[in-house]
């Protein structure tokens, strides 16, 4: 099998990992202390599909041979896929064949586990260790680790890598014990604490000395499986704040679960609507940068995020009593829970508010939908009334009827943006 047949069976494997975003690195140039590529200049740039999604990378897998045999994986041992498998070297000169092309700006690279966790992370840390070392690589490049490795393997990955990432899978031990019980929850999380001690570490030697050696600048990231089992967006969001402050991860990502061949019985027969990711994103957005609480995007009794409208928007019409907000003098914390108001337009709205009174026409200066912030705003020169808070059909102005993204669309899909 040459290289071009593997590339198509290992760069289709990988498409399944959602956790290959590029942000947060250290800033290295190869401008300034030789060798190729680069995470500053014309080096990383951050392009995302609607979902999310980065989309620079080379993002392969080393392998799609694997010996667990989990259900939800297309890659799992009992699986009848085409397999491949490339060498180390095939793997280092792709990333430098394409960097020079201008195709990429960085390496993504995950595999299936052959022989046993140690050989496998073996093989990924070559990888990353020669394009560093032989070749002087200072572009982007994100590792996935296996957290039955050694931990002296996964240091070493921390080495070289931008980012190291774990992927949880699901969201609880009784999910991965259904569908992927060679996996261990603690065993994972136990991996995920080692790697944040060490990034610590990291950080502080570098307080003391700019010369101490980096580990995974980048942070760690993770990903959990969506629709794979009942359950809820209340026990995933939950669980992703969990990891959030255990774990100091830079990003928890969401990959809706796709059907895949010779299904077990185990698994639903259809994918849930990739809709459901997106709001998981919005949530997720919320528990990060708006203050929110799991408790407060979602209820005992909507345990799953409303498909038709934000979440923002959602918790909204359910405490109307906390609206309108002043612009001129709510503190920033209430700003934050306005829909339509994002952080840096809340930031510039506190900046400005210290020399001049908020007028509507200010707000459509920077670019803020009026619609959808009017009912929930006061300003000196507007007052909810009419169709305000009270309109019971307030929901219904704002609702769309909840639809399956289309991946393949000839136009953009539209539809929220984690601008809330």
């Amino acid at each position: 099998m040459n290289v071009s047949e593997k590339l198509a069976i290992l760069a289709d494997a990988a498409k399944y990992d959602a956790s290959c975003a590029s942000s947060g690195t250290t800033l290295r140039n190869s401008r300034d202390s030789g060798g190729i590529g680069s995470t500053t200049a014309a080096g990383i740039c951050h392009s995302y599909t609607p979902d999310g999604r980065c989309v620079s990378l080379l993002k392969i897998l080393l392998t799609n041979y694997c010996v667990y045999d989990c259900l939800y994986c297309v890659n799992r041992v009992s699986s009848a896929v085409p397999r491949a498998r490339f060498t180390i070297e095939e793997v280092v000169n792709l990333t430098l064949d394409f960097y020079r092309r201008n195709y990429i700006e960085g390496l993504f690279l995950s595999s299936g586990i052959i022989r046993n966790a140690d050989y496998t992370m073996e093989q990924v840390v070559a990888v990353a260790r020669t394009l560093r070392q032989v070749h002087g690589f200072k572009g982007y490049i994100h590792l996935k680790t296996i957290p039955e490795a050694n931990q002296a393997l996964i240091d070493e990955a921390g080495k070289w890598a931008d980012r190291i990432s774990i992927n949880i899978e699901l969201p609880t031990a009784a999910d991965l014990q259904l569908l992927a019980p060679e996996k261990n929850q603690t065993r994972i999380e136990g991996a995920m604490s080692a790697i944040r001690e060490r990034i610590d570490q990291s950080k502080a030697e570098r307080r003391e000395s700019a010369k101490a050696p980096l580990f995974a600048p980048g942070g760690q990231s993770t990903q959990m499986i969506v629709g794979a089992t009942p359950t809820t967006d209340a026990t995933i969001l939950d669980r992703a704040s969990q990891l959030y402050d255990r774990q100091g991860l830079r990003r928890v990502y969401y990959s809706a679960f796709s059907p895949i061949p010779d299904a077990s019985s185990k698994l639903p027969l259809i994918a849930p609507p990739l809709v459901r990711e997106h709001r998981l994103y919005q949530a997720d957005w919320l528990l990060r940068f708006y203050e929110f609480k799991v408790d407060e995007i979602t209820t005992g009794t909507a345990p799953n995020l409303d498909l038709e409208i934000d979440p923002k928007l959602s918790w909204a019409l359910r405490n109307r009593q906390w609206f309108p907000v002043n612009l001129n003098s709510a503190p920033r914390h209430l700003l934050l829970r306005v829909p339509g108001l994002g952080v840096k337009t809340v930031d510039r709205l506190v900046q400005a508010r210290r020399w001049q009174k908020i007028r509507l026409h200010d707000l459509t200066r920077i670019r803020v939908s009026l619609k959808k912030v009017m009912p929930f705003i006061e300003t000196l020169d507007h007052t909810p009334s009419g169709h305000g808070l009270e309109d019971d059909n307030l929901r219904a102005r704002f609702a769309a009827p909840a639809e399956q993204m289309d991946l393949f669309a000839t136009q953009p899909a539209s539809g929220p943006t984690l601008e809330f």
